[in-house]
């Protein structure tokens, strides 16, 4: 993931998606060959030479001020999180980073001390390339109930939820709706890319993801980039039904975040969530019952 050639497609993406209508360009009634905005009528939004865009977008202009990549997310109408984005691929190009393993991620005390609070709550610690790092046993109950819940503890074997959302079964039939969680997963993946440009793990995941997937590849090649840190899911559970969960994602640092599983209070997806803890609470021992009947 070339930072240069990252800079240049990402810009082309956004510029295809961007109709003249939308920025107050006229058209004049004339047939248009290609879908989105042109180059020049970028370049003029932006208050920059046509030359000097199509370099930027050829990957031959690595240098780009702060203040023309401002002016380039302003006429393309970027947000918050996509503006980040683009600062961050060019700064990339600029650093011309090779891909490296960066250090092991490990969960805190801290962050366990977390999950433990979070007991009655679905939680998972995810890392920059949405490996599970931790899940507390109702994150593990709601999210990946088929597998080894020991799993996140032995770094070689830990499930990674964008492998999951793409190439397993169970997860995809957990979503309604689930292009919406895949564009989501897909857009943070974009987003963490741009922070750790240099990290080889993550240029083998999209690698190994856009080989196996073609609507991973579909949706990596859209270019979009979104901060999710709360989205809306229906989710179709197999041990407790339907059940409507608000997944929000806060910040850990370094790339780790903790994506907690909320539920309106009082509602049938909140009810669902209790009776999933009770029907995967670990097993009382034969002695433990014993004593409780003598007691």
């Amino acid at each position: 993931m070339n930072g240069e050639t990252q800079l240049g497609d990402f810009l082309k993406a956004r510029r295809s998606h961007l109709r003249p209508e939308d920025v107050g360009v006229s058209t004049y009634g004339e047939r248009r060959r290609v879908p989105g905005l042109r180059r020049e009528e970028l370049a003029l939004l932006a208050g920059v030479s046509v030359s000097y865009y199509t370099r930027l977008e050829q990957g031959q202009s690595p240098s780009a001020s702060p203040e023309v990549l401002d002016a380039l997310a302003g006429a393309l109408r970027l947000d918050e999180p996509e503006r980040r984005y683009l600062h961050d691929l060019a700064r990339a190009g600029r650093q011309r980073p090779r891909g490296r393993r960066l250090p092991l991620e490990r969960v805190t005390e801290e962050n366990a001390q977390l999950l433990d609070v979070l007991g009655d709550t679905p939680a998972i610690v995810q890392g920059r390339c949405a490996d599970v790092l931790a899940w507390n046993r109702l994150g593990h109950a709601l999210f990946a109930g088929h597998l080894d819940p020991g799993a996140p503890d032995r770094p070689a074997e830990r499930p990674n939820l964008a492998r999951l959302v793409f190439l397993d079964p169970h997860t995809r039939d957990l979503y309604a709706d689930w292009p919406s969680k895949a564009r989501a997963v897909v857009g943070n993946l974009r987003l963490m890319a741009g922070r750790f440009p240099d990290d080889a793990a993550l240029h083998a995941l999209v690698g190994e993801l856009s080989a196996k997937s073609g609507e991973f590849a579909s949706m990596w090649a859209d270019h979009r980039v979104k901060s999710h840190l709360f989205a809306s899911y229906d989710m179709k559970h197999p041990l407790v039904g339907l059940l409507t969960v608000v997944q929000q994602s806060l910040g850990l640092g370094r790339g780790i975040s903790l994506v907690v599983a909320t539920t309106r209070a009082g509602s049938p997806s909140r009810t669902a969530v209790a009776l999933l803890a009770q029907v995967t609470a670990p097993a009382e021992s034969a002695w433990t019952r014993s004593r409780v009947s003598t007691d």
